[in-house]
């Protein structure tokens, strides 16, 4: 075999450390066999669930047209570069999610379509991302990357366990996947082995293999390098300084100041860098092939975050931080709309991301399937019966986007159809799952 050709295992290698690679035209590193004449794999296909809690302003998430003349409405306008990129679904909803009518019954089974268990029981169902993880997955060093910017919530309300509004990635009907909301130790998940010093850089313990790889390589390729570890410095140095800036937002603590010495990497203070760094992190996740499905939670059902970041139009001269954005989902006025474009700001940032790394023909976007949701359709309703959902992404060219598909009104809108077909495309087929028994066909 040829020395030059990798395997998809292999690695920029230091103490305690391993830094997959990218995908480069030099090497075979995506773990097909090596072909003559074709020296480089085609990149897999990713999965990306992003979640934003307590739903979206009711008059302004839609989208009709195709392709570039799209339109949009207002939530959705941060988006507006990637309407050929985007395959917009109405009318997709969960049966067994409308039981409870809250947002724990609502939240807990919106990647499985499983009936909720209430009065102290918890029980919900394995989630798509998890099933995947648990075949497609584990051909990766990380199986699946379950990440959040907002702690979980372990109380009750209205009989469900708020659990169910913290978490939509489970590992089996009774245990949520653990949800990482620290930036450094998603990171050290995707990169570190073993401990090492806190201020031990993953560059720094990889730089001799590095050099080695180097050298080995076509110019385009060594450019391709350079740029990967960059990203992968300038997300080290971020993390390090997310927590020095002198004001707290979103997630807010009991005590003013803390009873404890500081730990050395904590929660970024500014929620919007906080979202940021859990975006660049699940995009080297997928850079480097170390995990191919990301949950990304950007914010609980049922929220607590403040968004003093933000400018108000209700409140001139202060920010969005008068109220916690459960309630202010209730208000359904200018504020909330800005929220709503905030978070789709972050989305736009991921794809922006994504779609700036070239896999051969395809970008990295073009090769993932980047599923925005959430449990509700408007919070000042709680109404689900029919979901906020978009995907970015062409799946590796297994989805034709820049369209709007709309189920309201047909039979047969199971929202889990959608995510058979998105396992589909990921070629994990199952006959039926959640209370779907057959593929989305337009999808």
């Amino acid at each position: 075999m040829n020395s030059n050709l990798f395997s998809r295992r292999n690695f920029l290698r230091g103490t305690g450390v391993s830094l997959a690679l990218p995908w480069l035209e030099s090497h075979n590193v995506w773990g097909d066999e090596p072909k003559k004449n074709k020296p480089a794999s085609e990149a897999p296909v990713r999965l990306a669930v992003v979640f934003s809690g307590n739903g979206f302003h009711s008059s302004e998430w839609w989208a009709k047209g195709e392709a570039a003349a799209m339109e949009l409405g207002k939530v959705l306008e941060p988006l507006a570069n990637f309407r050929e990129k985007m395959l917009f679904i109405n009318g997709l909803y969960h049966e067994e999610a409308r039981k409870g009518n809250i947002h724990s019954s609502q939240t807990g089974n919106l990647l499985s379509g499983a009936p909720i268990a209430s009065g102290g029981e918890i029980r919900s169902g394995t989630s798509m991302d998890q099933l995947l993880a648990q075949s497609y997955g584990r051909t990766t060093k990380v199986p699946s990357l379950v990440l959040g910017c907002e702690r979980s919530n372990p109380s009750v309300h209205k009989n469900y366990s708020m659990l169910y509004s913290s978490h939509i990635s489970w590992s089996s009907p009774t245990t949520p996947t653990p949800l990482e909301i620290y930036p450094a130790l998603a990171f050290d998940r995707l990169f570190k082995d073993a401990a090492t010093p806190a201020d031990k850089s993953v560059l720094d313990a990889i730089l001799s293999d590095a050099k080695s790889l180097r050298n080995n390589i076509s110019k385009t390729d060594q450019q391709k390098l350079d740029e990967y570890l960059n990203s992968v410095r300038e997300v080290e140095q971020r993390i390090e300084n997310a927590g020095k800036r002198g004001e707290l937002q979103g997630w807010r603590p009991t005590i003013a100041e803390p009873n404890m010495d500081r730990p050395a990497d904590g929660i970024p203070q500014d929620i919007g860098e906080h979202m940021r760094l859990m975006c660049d992190i699940m995009v080297l996740g997928f850079q480097t092939d170390t995990t191919r499905i990301t949950t990304l939670k950007l914010n609980n059902d049922h929220s607590a975050l403040r968004f003093p970041n933000l400018k108000s139009i209700q409140q001139p001269g202060s920010g969005i931080d008068y109220m916690i954005h459960h309630l202010l989902s209730h208000s359904d006025n200018q504020d909330w709309l800005r929220v709503n474009q905030f978070f789709m700001e972050q989305i736009a940032y991921l794809a922006g991301k994504l779609d700036a790394i070239q896999e051969g023909e395809r970008t990295l976007l073009d090769n993932t399937m980047l599923l925005s949701c959430s449990s509700m359709m408007a919070g000042a309703k709680h109404n689900n019966d029919q979901l906020p959902i978009m995907l970015l992404g062409n799946a590796g060219g297994r989805i034709k986007a820049g369209r709007v598909l709309d189920y309201k009104g047909k039979p047969d809108r199971q929202l889990s159809r959608l995510f058979l077909s998105m396992m589909d495309k990921m070629d994990v087929r199952l006959n039926e799952f959640g209370d779907a028994k057959s593929m989305l066909e337009e999808v």
